[in-house]
């Protein structure tokens, strides 16, 4: 089965990547060190938002191949 050209996943992955080390940045910047707790709120959404799309990216492959696997069995059963 090919890759799409785009994958939405990744995407995603590295938009909230860059946006969450851009914010942590600009808190920096704007709120010196009251900035702590917020960085690390937004450190904590950057880990999580991270651990969901792995989760979704593992489901899908999964999915992915059981259809694989079950278009096999069929092509099996269909040539015996």
């Amino acid at each position: 089965m090919a890759k799409p050209a785009f994958d939405t996943l990744r995407a995603l992955a590295i938009a909230s990547q860059a946006l969450g080390f851009i914010l942590i940045i600009t808190l920096e910047t704007m709120m010196g060190d009251a900035a702590r707790p917020w960085q690390g709120v937004t450190l904590a959404a950057m880990v999580t938002a991270a651990l969901w799309i792995a989760l979704v990216r593992l489901y899908r492959r999964n999915r992915s191949r059981k259809a694989l696997a079950r278009r096999l069995a069929d092509d099996d059963d269909d040539a015996a």
